[in-house]
């Protein structure tokens, strides 16, 4: 097949370009900005284009589908073309769902936790030489790709993502996998941007829940109110299965998980941590991996990309790295990185950088999100807000939202790095939290503090 991408360039998007080369397609594509690692990825396999910008004499008859990328916008020179053409154009998961129409579709959602789970359930399938088609939304230790694709696999594992799915297909990308097996593993008000009401943003997952395929199955969060109401109260025909956070203890900063065999160390931690295992767990047992090689191999798992990454160790300090910016994420992270370490000082830091973090009324979701700091900070740009077009938001509504007296905040990068850089890291735990870049700030300057 011969297949272009609009947007080539987005870190799915790429990747999804990349199974489809290892697949034996012939792709080309498109776009008009592109960063690392998606160019020097895509310039190994000679996919990256030749010039940034949008070219409509690249699309042609010849072509057998389209590929949309979120990038693009719906006045895109190259699908004004396209659609002129009367050519087939695909978003990113409608793409996804061709491919795996025969397949059994594992798909995992929830408004956190999901990226983590997936990668845990693709750790075990690997661990195991058992192969299956994946999608997940973080490089994975040992993996080449962040999608493989085959003719041949019976299984395909989605991480089930609710944001948008195309510029011309606003329903949100997990409704269009239809899953045979399916697990929500939380929810909690995010992209207000696109949902502008809580209830707007749950009615999502209810959608979510009643497209999982007939005699399907929901392996669901029972811990989490709005997850089992919305789980509990649809009519669709398929059966739903409980997990909760299992039994663990933490013995002078190891995490120890309970098992049938006895308290069993592994490499990750938190309660929130320990509660996407169970999902985990559940979700191999549903695709064949019985519990004792469930647990062989999730000891070896070390964590996703950017989810409570360690960067850095020395004998009195540590340094993780967590993509968290949902109030509810924070929460979680901040309070595991202080249960892992009780006895240290616990220095945790925010990035506030996502359209909903600047919205005033969704900044009262975080009151209390950092209350397991010993040291808590945030730092945001106000530029940041200006380039959203959204109204400035002041350091004394942040410091409302957060209702804690010493909230340290930062309000350009100098002041925020220089703080991070002058302090004495003996007996610490320092946590860095944003799915920004923290202003530039040199993480190997850091690492050399402690």
């Amino acid at each position: 097949m011969n297949i272009h991408f609009i947007a080539i360039g987005g870190s799915a998007m790429h990747n999804l370009a990349l199974a489809l080369e290892h697949k034996g397609y012939t792709i080309t594509g498109s776009d008009d900005i592109i960063f690392e690692p998606s160019i020097s990825r895509l310039k190994a396999k000679d996919l990256l284009p030749e010039s940034f910008g949008w070219f409509p004499e690249k699309i042609h008859e010849g072509l057998d589908a389209i590929v949309l990328g979120m990038h693009a916008k719906a006045d895109n020179p190259e699908l004004l073309k396209a659609q002129e053409l009367g050519l087939t154009i695909y978003s990113y998961p409608e793409f996804l769902y061709e491919q795996s129409k025969g397949k059994t579709r594992v798909v995992i959602g929830g408004s956190h936790g999901k990226t983590t789970i997936t990668s845990m359930i693709l750790h075990v399938l690997d661990y195991h030489d058992r192969e299956v088609d994946y999608m997940v939304g973080a490089q994975l230790e040992g993996f080449d790709r962040m999608v493989h694709l085959t003719e041949e696999n019976d299984f395909i594992v989605l991480e089930g993502d609710e944001y948008l799915s195309s510029p011309i297909d606003r329903r949100p990308k997990f409704h269009l996998y239809k899953p045979n097996i399916a697990l929500l593993s939380g929810i909690a008000w995010d992209h207000i941007n696109v949902f502008p009401t809580f209830e707007n943003y749950v009615e999502q997952f209810q959608i979510f829940v009643d497209s999982i395929v007939s005699g399907g199955s929901i392996t669901y969060n029972e811990a989490d109110i709005e997850v089992k109401k919305v789980v509990e109260s649809s009519e669709n025909t398929i059966r739903k299965l409980p997990y909760h956070t299992p039994e663990y203890t933490v013995e002078n900063g190891e995490t120890l998980l309970e098992t049938p065999e006895g308290p069993m160390p592994i490499e990750v931690f938190g309660e929130h941590n320990l509660n996407n295992l169970a999902g985990a767990k559940w979700i191999c047992q549903n695709m064949g991996v019985d519990e004792a090689d469930f647990y062989e191999a999730i000891s070896t798992f070390k964590g996703a990309s950017k989810r409570l990454e360690k960067i850095a160790e020395s004998k009195t300090a540590v340094l993780y790295k967590d993509f968290a910016h949902s109030p509810s994420k924070v929460a979680a992270t901040t309070k595991a990185v202080k249960e892992q370490f009780p006895d240290r000082k616990l220095i945790a830091c925010l990035e506030l950088h996502t359209y909903s973090s600047f919205n005033p009324e969704f900044l009262k979701e975080y009151k209390g999100a950092l209350d397991a700091a010993d040291e808590a900070v945030i730092f945001y740009l106000p530029e940041s807000v200006a380039i959203k077009k959204l109204e400035a938001v002041t350091p004394e509504q942040i410091a409302t939202a957060f209702q804690r007296t010493d909230l340290k905040i930062f309000t350009d990068a100098a002041s925020f790095h220089s703080f991070i850089l002058k302090q004495r890291y003996d007996n610490t735990a320092l946590l860095l939290m944003s799915s920004g870049n923290y202003g530039g700030l040199d993480l190997e300057e850091v690492k050399s503090l402690l």
